[in-house]
């Protein structure tokens, strides 16, 4: 599970560098990837501060850090 993780922390990586800020559920949308999943790989990148995360109303903004 931990390289699925990694993976699509990977994926998420990708797709905020060539979309700058988006929406969490813009996000799911554009990965085709789970909820669960997506959130773990977010946490990920999160911890690591790769990204920074806001609420917004009831949905997250999320950008890279640069």
């Amino acid at each position: 599970m931990i390289t699925e993780i990694g993976i699509v922390a990977g994926e998420i990586w990708h797709y905020l560098d060539g979309h700058g800020e988006v929406r969490f559920s813009q996000l799911i949308s554009g990965i085709d990837r789970s909820k669960e999943l997506t959130l773990m790989s977010l946490g990920w990148l999160a911890r690591e501060g790769h990204v920074i995360v806001r609420q917004e109303g009831k949905d997250y903004a999320i950008v890279l850090r640069r």
